[in-house]
């Protein structure tokens, strides 16, 4: 037989001994669209990996989903929309959970993990306007809807004539309160509307060298069970290595700040052969105050790379910043 195609029966076997392991999953989610999408996009890919095998979703609402009236940043806590989903996995109620990976902290409870990353989508954030104009363009004192206190800070510093007000919901009720005249422009994250055929509404892509994402924006994180080996193998075709290795130095540098959505501190890091970048920012909520910087190394010392670049960034004056939006806490 020649190689090619003892290499593809190999798989193949390889593929049915693994299906035959499992033919039930249960796939936590949140409710809202966005969250749906997501998560049927990763149950139609096991799906077709792996015939035989059903996927059914658990939906769960989070608290996060729950408390719309209040900013993120003064709700408190880490975990907001995820700690109710692990607990569906904990219990056994399910079996893996989708996320946007940018609400996912960085501390994992013991028994879980979310190792597995598919292939990111436009990691930028997106400015959709009434008009179509975009930031550069838009009316002096115009009102911007967000709910990232990044994008408020980061927004300050370019445009500081502008009237910033926050804006909770899920993806189609800030859209709507735009269109009601509510807001002169919102920003979203550009991968939520691309997955949710929504493209058409963007104004402009706002660059990164001015308005960094958030650490993991537009990447999708895969959590279950630690000790289930099955499960793992499943997913394992969906994982897409050059997005781990970006955002695990992301990642890095979010946990070395001890960061959460009460400040504002973004990141974001590039693969070019086996060489990355990586930028980051830690800032204050009015944007007076705005430490960014980079760093690049060999794609294999991604983690480390995110620990350097927050050192530097607290020893450059971040660590005040962040001593005082925790104390205030």
């Amino acid at each position: 037989m020649p190689v090619a195609l003892a290499l593809t029966a190999a798989r193949v076997a390889d593929r049915s001994k693994v299906a035959s392991m499992k033919n039930r999953l249960v796939l936590a989610t949140r409710k809202s669209k966005l969250a749906l999408a997501q998560s049927t996009w990763v149950k139609n890919q096991i799906e077709q990996l792996w015939p035989g095998c059903t996927v059914e979703l658990l939906k769960v609402t989070t608290k996060g989903d729950k408390i719309l009236d209040v900013p993120l940043a003064k709700v408190g806590g880490k975990g907001l929309f995820v700690k109710e989903i692990e607990e569906a996995m904990l219990d056994g109620r399910a079996d893996i959970a989708v996320h946007s990976l940018k609400d996912v902290p960085t501390e994992i409870p013991e028994g879980l993990e979310v190792s597995i990353f598919p292939k990111r989508e436009d990691c930028r954030d997106a400015f959709i306007s009434r008009d179509g104009s975009c930031l550069e363009e838009i009316a002096e004192g115009a009102r911007i809807g967000t709910s990232s206190l990044r994008r408020m800070a980061q927004l300050r510093l370019i445009r500081p004539d502008l009237q910033i007000e926050s804006l909770r919901g899920n993806l189609d009720t800030r859209l709507k309160r735009l269109d009601e005249g509510q807001f002169d422009a919102i920003i979203l994250a550009a991968a939520g509307l691309n997955r949710l055929g929504l493209s058409e509404r963007i104004s402009c892509f706002l660059p990164m060298d001015l308005m960094i994402p958030a650490i993991g924006q537009g990447a999708l994180g895969i959590e279950f069970r630690s000790d289930d080996e099955d499960t793992r193998k499943m997913l394992n075709p969906l994982h897409h290595a050059p997005t781990a290795t970006c955002v695990m130095a992301e990642r890095a540098f979010l946990k070395r700040l001890e960061g959460g959505c009460q400040v504002p501190i973004g990141a974001i890091a590039a693969l070019s052969d086996e060489v990355l970048s990586l930028a980051g920012i830690v800032a204050d909520e009015y944007g007076k105050r705005v430490i960014k910087e980079t760093i690049s190394g060999q794609a294999s010392e991604a983690e480390s790379l995110g620990v350097q670049l927050a050192e530097t960034i607290l020893d450059l004056g971040g660590r005040e910043i962040l001593e005082e939006v925790y104390s205030a806490e």
